[in-house]
């Protein structure tokens, strides 16, 4: 998708899964792609080289949201586009369900409300924020922390944005 002179980067924090794409890409005959073991508050990329940034739904599994958004930033080009599937608060999600650590490997627990997603993307250095909340996601949420009501607090959405400093 990247074409012949684009490169793909792609980071885990954990070596088996670092180690099953670079199996994969080794099966595609993918040569344009680099996997690099790391984490998403200190991304191992230089600063300023890439135009886009994808992810699916991980941000919210991190305790310091501001730290990602602030290294999506350093790492893309101005102009560079963010552009990310992750859960998002809709209401505030009770301090018994934020307790269970269930609740933080099913994705509920570390979402972020839109309105502070909004604030530390702005605040990382992002224009034309955009977050469009699924409803429909409600239906398979409630299967995530069954029990939970977990559908009453957050929704899957879709988040992009562009890093300031280049014509928009």
């Amino acid at each position: 998708r990247v074409g012949r002179k684009g490169r793909a980067i792609g980071v885990d924090m954990t070596p088996e899964m670092i180690h099953k794409a670079r199996e994969n890409a080794a099966k595609g005959k993918v040569n344009n792609v680099d996997f690099r073991l790391g984490e998403i508050e200190h991304l191992p990329v230089a600063d300023g080289i890439a135009d886009v940034i994808l992810s699916n739904c991980v941000i919210n599994l991190s305790p310091d949201k501001p730290q990602v958004f602030a290294e999506a930033a350093r790492v893309l080009k101005p102009g560079g586009r963010l552009a990310i599937s992750d859960v998002v608060a809709i209401a505030p999600i009770p301090a018994r369900v934020k307790k269970k650590l269930e609740a933080h490997s099913a994705c509920i627990a570390g979402a972020g409300s839109v309105l502070e997603t909004k604030r530390m993307l702005k605040k990382a250095g992002f224009a034309k924020i955009r977050i469009v909340v699924s409803e429909q996601s409600k239906e398979f949420i409630q299967n995530w922390f069954p029990g939970s009501g977990a559908e009453k607090y957050v929704r899957s959405a879709a988040i992009e944005a562009v890093k300031e400093g280049a014509e928009q």
